[in-house]
This record gives C-alpha cells, sequence and structure tokens, in this order.
C-alpha cells in the first residue's frame, strides 16, 4: 500500500493546496513560477508512479484508484484557479468547461460501468488529450510568471482549445462504448 509509486500519487494530491496557494494573486509573477516548476514537478511524478508501478511489478488497487483521482483534481484546481485568476478568460472559458465536464462525465460513466465489470482503458487518443491538456496549463501558469512573453500564453490558449477538441471526440468514445450497456 504505502509503495513509491503510491506515495508519488498521493504526493500530488497533497501538492495542490499548495499549487493554488501559488496561483492566488495573478500580479505575483514569482509564485507564477514557483507554480510553474511544481505543476512540472507534479506532471514527472504522475509519469514516474505508473512506470515504477509496472517495472516493479507493484501496481495496487490503490494506485489504480488514486492516480486518475489524483490527474483530476490538479487539473480541475488549476483550470478554477486559472479561470479565476483571469488566465483564462472570455471564449477561452469554454474550452476550459469542456476539458472539465468531460472529465466529470467520464468518471461518472466509469464508476457506472464498474458494477458491470465493463473497464473503460485509456485510449491512445485520451493519452495525447491529456498532454495536450497538460501541456496548455503549463504554458498557461508560465506565462502568468513571464508576462514580458505574451506568446507563451497564446501558445497555452491554442493548445487549451485543441485539448477540448480530443476532449469531446475521446469523450463521445467513451460514451458510445457506455451506452451499449445501459438499458
Amino acid at each position: 500500500m504505502w509503495s513509491l509509486p503510491n506515495l508519488l500519487t498521493l504526493s500530488r494530491i497533497v501538492a495542490v493546496p499548495l499549487l493554488v496557494a501559488l496561483l492566488w494573486d495573478p500580479h505575483w509573477h514569482l509564485g507564477y513560477g514557483i507554480a510553474f516548476a511544481l505543476y512540472c514537478l507534479m506532471g514527472i511524478t504522475d509519469y514516474f508512479d505508473g512506470y515504477l508501478a509496472r517495472a516493479q511489478g507493484a501496481v495496487s488497487r490503490l494506485g489504480v484508484f488514486l492516480d486518475p483521482i489524483a490527474d483530476k483534481i490538479m487539473v480541475a484546481a488549476v483550470v478554477l484557479m486559472l479561470v479565476g485568476t483571469r488566465d483564462i478568460s472570455g471564449v477561452d472559458v469554454i474550452a476550459a468547461l469542456v476539458i472539465l465536464l468531460r472529465e466529470i462525465a467520464v468518471s461518472g460513466l466509469r464508476e457506472f460501468l464498474a458494477p458491470l465489470r465493463i473497464s473503460l482503458p485509456v485510449s491512445r487518443l485520451a493519452k495525447w488529450k491529456t498532454t495536450l491538456q497538460l501541456v496548455s496549463l503549463g504554458a498557461l501558469i508560465l506565462g502568468g510568471a513571464l508576462p514580458e512573453a505574451p506568446w507563451i500564453a497564446v501558445v497555452g490558449r491554442v493548445a487549451l482549445w485543441g485539448a477540448a477538441a480530443l476532449t469531446l471526440v475521446t469523450g463521445w468514445d467513451y460514451l458510445r462504448v457506455g451506452l451499449k450497456h445501459m438499458d
């Protein structure tokens, strides 16, 4: 239970309040810079917890349960903070909302299908969606740290829309599978 991969996953969850605190003031560029470093560290631990669990044969039920939750908590917290600080604003809020709604819907679908012993494995396209989503949020955080380089935030917004588009596609794919098992 207290394996290194699980501890890495738990560390991501525990780090979310610090990440939120660092993003609280959009005028505190150093806070955004530290938040970007923390966000990158959290992304690295996300990669390594899965890699180590598989490499060490230490895949656990706790890890399988917590890993997607840790990802969703981190993404939701960052999206909410960036909307709150207006780093995501205007029509870009729609892209952020699409991402959040899909995460909730797919989680609910997985919960519904679990008693039926039907799993929804993560598709390759969903992994690309996650990667683009994480890159977009990272770029938006870094853009807040470096306001003198506005192109970074532009990259973040473009990537956010790319992630939202992939979110719709992968969400529909999962929903189609789930609908086959509903009355």
